[in-house]
């Protein structure tokens, strides 16, 4: 009855969250080992030593994500703290 005592509703919270943190984890290390210029896992490519490639560096740099929240205010919800903050 070990398995009553362990997956108790209470504890479901939980799994998923740790199981979100080991996805986004997992996400950057591959996305680092496979996109990333600076990283060589072949021999082959250790050997090339430091690239200058600035291109492919702002590349991986500048992705979509950072492209689309550039001109964006850093708020979470602007209307819930336009409501709150600003004088009528």
């Amino acid at each position: 009855m070990a398995v009553n005592r362990w997956l108790r509703p209470e504890v479901y919270p939980l799994f998923a969250s740790i199981g979100v943190a080991i996805g986004i984890c997992g996400f950057s290390l591959v996305r680092h080992i496979c996109i990333n210029p600076e990283v060589r896992v072949n021999k082959e490519h250790r050997a090339a030593g430091v690239l200058e490639n600035y291109t492919e560096g702002e590349k991986y740099a500048e992705h979509s994500l950072r492209k689309f929240v550039r001109g964006r205010a850093p708020e979470i919800m602007p209307s819930i703290n336009s409501f709150f903050t600003d004088p009528k």
